[in-house]
């Protein structure tokens, strides 16, 4: 074999759409460092609750807590359809951008939504059903917990 020629491994590819135009998502999914695809994730759906004017965003590391996910993202919409509009957006920006296909429930009531994007959960909540069920307070540190009330 000739030196000159590639291993399979050494040779970056290029997606393509169907319209002919390079693929710009942020790979997530198979990194060699599935941290960085955590952080990845989570730094998007900070900006995304940013830019949906969220309320009081908790963000809590559950890596050595919890075997279910590594960040627990926890905010506030002021209105039910505010909860709905920023789950939406959460769903449709880490798909397009990502490629992150997320799982949510609790969307049609808008009082309270679980969006599963992996190794980061996110809690949307009306502020009185996020008094009601106080998940900051299961999985924060006595001492954060403390601070929040």
């Amino acid at each position: 074999m000739c030196g000159a020629t590639a291993k399979e491994d050494d040779v970056l590819s290029l997606d393509v759409n169907a319209a002919g135009a390079a693929d710009t998502r942020v790979p997530v999914t198979g990194t060699a460092d599935p941290d960085r695809a955590d952080d990845a994730v989570l730094s998007r759906v900070l900006g995304i609750l940013d830019d949906s004017k969220a309320d009081d965003v908790v963000t809590i590391d559950l890596r050595g807590k919890s075997a279910m996910a590594d960040h627990m993202v926890i905010c506030s919409g002021r209105s039910a359809r505010q909860v709905s509009s920023i789950a939406d957006r959460l769903l449709d920006t880490l798909k397009q951008e990502l490629g992150v296909l997320a799982r949510a429930e609790g969307q049609e009531a808008g009082d309270w939504v679980l969006i599963d994007a992996g190794d980061v959960i996110v809690h949307v909540f009306r502020p009185e059903v996020r008094e009601f069920y106080q998940l900051e307070k299961m999985w924060l540190e006595p001492a954060a917990a403390a601070t929040r009330a």
